[in-house]
């Protein structure tokens, strides 16, 4: 393994992590600023308002998403295992 190979690892690696995160930070995004909005407009400054929609929208996305994260952790998992079976 040269650092050719290394580097191209570590930039599959951080591709996985973003594409498989990408969904749910999406979701708390939208939902944070959604109730930003909400509260700017309202007035309303209830610390748990903005940590209970998130959540649940959080865990909605990942369950309707799962099936692609775990289709980019297992092609990634694919691509480490053929390197160490082909001596990278």
């Amino acid at each position: 393994m040269n650092e050719a190979d290394a580097l191209d690892l570590v930039q599959f690696a951080i591709w996985t992590v973003l594409t498989a995160s990408a969904p749910a930070v999406a979701a708390a995004m939208l939902v944070g600023v959604g109730i930003a909005l909400i509260q700017a407009l309202t007035q309303i400054q209830e610390i748990t308002l903005t940590f209970v929609p998130k959540i649940v929208a959080i865990f909605l996305v990942v369950a309707l998403t799962g099936p692609f994260i775990g289709a980019q952790i297992s092609s990634f998992t694919n691509v480490i295992f053929e390197r160490i079976e082909t001596g990278f």
